[in-house]
């Protein structure tokens, strides 16, 4: 029998590149003498990340149109014309049975040779909101794998199946993790923990509003974990103090969730799904500078089913302090948020995704 071969290329952000790398490893589980090889642009985050999780990497050179006149946006077309001929050939020359994106500037020109060439294609879409690479592609792929309901008005309704996000496999099982986190971040057992997460590179805003309500969560006998981001370190390690610890990114995201009582997070989409399955009560502060909005969506879509806070950035001065308070105090409302927002989560979402991909290639 010949060994399968896949392409899978996400990239430009964390919330891009984990579910691809989630996909792998899942195939590598069920044809392990499969061949992957990972397709991204090439000065973005996924070059390091990807051949740290163990797989090859190609670059194009490729970068999404700015919303203003810029000389980037004059080399687009180049750009695009330059990513579609090396698709081409990575495609040629690699023969994959299928190829998966999962959203990003270099998932576009290589999903449009493989549909042109006839291989099938899966788009696993993260958000509630759909970008407009993922729009375009849909017309001409074999399956799309959803995380959100009512995506029909941007996707034909016969190829979407919903799955959720992919989610990295420590994240399933933090229950009965809580004491060992409690020794490794060396936290008070009586005192409530609030963890602070600003996405991989931070966020401006969230940090502002933590350094403003600092003197508050203590006040209120609360501990906080401040994950700030690389880019802001400098500027807010001078905070850490017995019930503060600030830093840039934090690897045991297991331990951290195992031991959080109340999280501020960002709601990019992978951030969303893995907090599903955490289940701990959430107030989401979307970033308001994403494509088309999508972060108020993907939290709008927790709210709804009463799973999570939501605050814009422009209501934090106001109403932050209440609503933090009121939630600290109510055991009852964090109950209620936490059991709401597990009930929307969905932990088999990688299986299902491969379970996909493996009828395409028996269909061939």
């Amino acid at each position: 029998m010949a060994k399968h071969k896949f392409i899978l290329s996400g990239g430009g952000t964390g919330g891009h590149i984990y579910p691809a790398i989630a996909i792998a490893n899942e195939l590598k589980l069920r044809f392990p003498d499969a061949e992957i090889l990972f397709v991204g642009a090439e000065d973005k985050m996924e070059m390091q990340k990807v051949p740290q999780a163990g797989y090859k990497i190609k670059g194009l050179w490729i970068a999404g149109l700015q919303r203003k006149l810029t000389i980037q946006n004059a080399m687009f077309p180049f750009k695009l014309l330059n990513s579609l001929w090396e698709s081409r050939k990575i495609i040629k020359k690699f023969k994959p049975d299928v190829v998966i994106g999962t959203g990003g500037f270099a998932s576009g020109p290589l999903l449009k040779m493989a549909n042109s060439t006839n291989i099938p294609t899966v788009i696993q879409e993260q958000n509630s909101y759909p970008g407009i690479t993922n729009k375009l592609l849909s017309k001409k792929a074999n399956i799309i794998c959803v995380a959100y309901d009512n995506l029909e008005r941007f996707f034909p309704k016969d190829k979407m199946i919903l799955t959720g996000n992919p989610v990295r496999q420590d994240l399933i099982d933090i229950d009965g993790k809580r004491e060992e986190a409690i020794q490794h971040f060396k936290l008070d057992k009586n005192k409530k923990t609030l963890l602070v997460l600003g996405g991989s590179l931070g966020a401006r805003r969230i940090n502002q509003l933590i350094e403003k309500e600092l003197d508050k969560f203590l006040s209120l006998n609360v501990q906080v974990i401040w994950q700030c981001g690389k880019f802001y370190l400098d500027e807010y390690k001078k905070y850490n103090k017995p019930n503060v610890q600030v830093v840039a990114f934090i690897e045991r995201m297991d331990l951290v969730y195992a031991a959080a009582d109340v999280i501020v997070s960002r709601a990019g989409a992978s951030s969303v799904s893995e907090l599903c399955i955490v289940g701990k009560p959430v107030i989401f502060i979307p970033s308001p500078n994403v494509a088309e909005d999508h972060q108020t969506k993907n939290a709008q879509a927790m709210v709804d089913k009463k799973g999570a806070i939501l605050l814009r950035e422009s209501q934090l001065d106001e109403d932050f302090g209440i609503v933090f308070e009121s939630l600290v105090k109510d055991s009852g409302k964090q109950e209620q948020l936490a059991q709401n927002i597990k009930k929307l989560a969905r932990p088999k979402a990688t299986e299902q995704i491969v379970d996909e991909i493996v009828k395409l290639i028996e269909k061939k």
